[in-house]
C-alpha cells in the first residue's frame, strides 16, 4: 500500500467510515479525485486533493512579480493545493442558504475532505435525459448567480481553525489566463506569436477590460457549468441548485459565471435561452444598464474563450489528455460570439491578423 493510500485509509477510519462501500466518481481535469462512500444508508463523497500535486498558490499580499515568479497558479489566483479555500467558501455559501456541500470531516494538511453527497442529479445528465427541463434548471441556476451577486460575502473568513482570503480577479490574473492561448493554442495552430504581437495583445485586452469596471464585483465561483451543478428538487428556492468546485472563487465582474453557464465548453445551451437568461440575470441582480452589461459580458466571454482555447492543447501537450481537443470547435464558436460585439472590435482585429484559425468555426 502506498503512503497516500495509507493516509486515505487513516482519514476514512478517523471519520468513522472505515466500513463504507466505495466507488469512484468521475472527476474533473484537476489533480483531485473523488469516491462515493456508502455506509448504513448514508452517502458521502471523499475528496482526495494531495497538496504536493499542484503548483503553489498566491501568498496573500504578494506582488504581481512575486506571483509570476511562483508560477501560474499564483499569477492566475487559483487556490492550488490550499484546501482551506474550498472549506471556507463552502461555509460562506452554506450560511447564506446556498447548497454547498456540508463538510462532514476534513484534514486540511493531509488534503482530504468528506463531503455531503448531492447524488446523481448532475445538470448535464438531467437535461440530457429530458431536454424539456433545460429552461427550468437554467433559470434556477441564473437565480442562484444573481442571489450570490447580491450577497455580502467577506473577503476574509474562516472555517474551524483555518482561514482564507478571497482575492480579486485582477488584470494580472485575467491576462495570465490568456497566456494559455498564446503559449499553447496559437503555436499548435501554426501561428507562433512574436514578442511585439504579444505586447499588442495585452494592450488591447487592457483597454477592453475597462468595460468590467462598470459594475460592482461579486463572488464568481469560477467553474459554474452543467457538470458542476446538481438539481435538488426536494429543496426550496435557490437551495435547489447544488454547488461544487468553487475553491478558485474570486471577486469578479458578475458576467463571469453567467458566461461560464451559458457558454459551456462541454454542452450547447439552447440558443433561444441565451438572451432571456441574460435578461433574467440582470433583472434579478438589479442591473439596469443592459447595454453596459452586454459589453462587459462580451469582453468577459471572449477572455474565457481565449483561455479555454489554450486549455485543451495544454491538457494534451503537458498532461497527455488529447480527448479535451474535442472541445475546441465549441470554444471557437464562443470566442466568435464574444468578439462580434463592438466592445471587442480591436481584439477581433488582433485575432484576424495573428491567429485567424481561432475564428474559423469548426476547423
Amino acid at each position: 500500500m502506498s503512503d497516500r493510500l495509507a493516509e486515505m485509509e487513516a482519514f476514512i477510519n478517523d471519520a468513522g467510515w472505515a466500513l463504507a462501500v466505495r466507488e469512484p466518481i468521475q472527476g474533473d481535469a484537476s489533480t483531485r479525485s473523488y469516491q462515493r462512500l456508502r455506509l448504513d444508508g448514508r452517502n458521502a463523497v471523499l475528496m482526495n486533493a494531495p497538496r504536493g500535486e499542484e503548483g503553489a498558490g498566491e501568498p496573500f499580499g504578494a506582488t504581481v512579480e512575486e506571483r509570476r515568479a511562483i508560477g501560474y497558479n499564483a499569477l492566475a489566483r487559483l487556490a492550488g493545493p490550499n484546501m482551506e479555500a474550498f472549506l471556507v467558501i463552502a461555509e460562506q455559501l452554506r450560511i447564506r442558504g446556498f447548497s454547498a456541500p456540508e463538510i462532514i470531516h476534513a484534514d486540511v494538511e493531509g488534503g482530504f475532505a468528506l463531503l455531503e453527497d448531492f447524488g446523481s442529479g448532475v445538470y448535464a445528465q438531467v437535461v440530457g435525459a429530458d431536454p424539456s427541463r433545460e429552461a427550468e434548471l437554467y433559470e434556477a441556476a441564473v437565480d442562484v448567480l444573481a442571489e450570490i451577486y447580491r450577497s455580502s460575502i467577506p473577503g476574509h473568513a474562516g472555517w474551524d481553525r483555518f482561514d482564507w482570503r478571497i482575492r480579486d480577479y485582477d488584470e494580472a490574473a485575467l491576462l495570465a489566463e490568456t497566456d494559455l492561448f498564446l503559449d499553447y493554442y496559437a503555436p499548435d495552430a501554426g501561428n507562433p506569436i512574436s514578442a511585439a504581437a504579444r505586447a499588442d495583445f495585452y494592450n488591447r485586452w487592457r483597454e477592453a477590460f475597462k468595460t468590467l469596471g462598470e459594475h460592482a464585483p461579486g463572488l464568481a465561483l469560477r467553474d459554474f457549468h452543467a457538470e458542476n451543478l446538481f438539481w435538488l428538487p426536494q429543496r426550496k428556492g435557490t437551495s435547489r441548485v447544488g454547488l461544487i468546485d468553487f475553491q478558485d472563487a474570486l471577486f469578479a465582474h458578475p458576467s463571469y459565471d453567467l458566461s461560464s453557464l451559458l457558454e459551456d465548453i462541454r454542452r450547447d445551451v439552447s440558443e433561444d435561452l441565451f438572451e432571456p437568461l441574460k435578461r433574467r440575470f440582470c433583472c434579478a441582480a438589479f442591473i439596469d444598464d443592459e447595454d453596459d452589461f452586454n459589453a462587459a459580458y462580451a469582453v468577459q466571454s471572449a477572455q474565457r474563450a481565449t483561455k479555454l482555447l489554450g486549455f485543451p492543447v495544454r491538457a494534451d501537450v503537458d498532461f497527455g489528455k488529447p480527448q479535451y481537443r474535442a472541445l475546441l470547435p465549441r470554444v471557437r464558436r464562443h470566442l466568435q460570439r464574444g468578439l462580434s460585439h463592438p466592445a471587442c472590435a480591436d481584439l477581433r482585429g488582433w485575432f484576424e491578423e495573428y491567429c485567424p484559425n481561432a475564428l474559423e468555426g469548426e476547423s
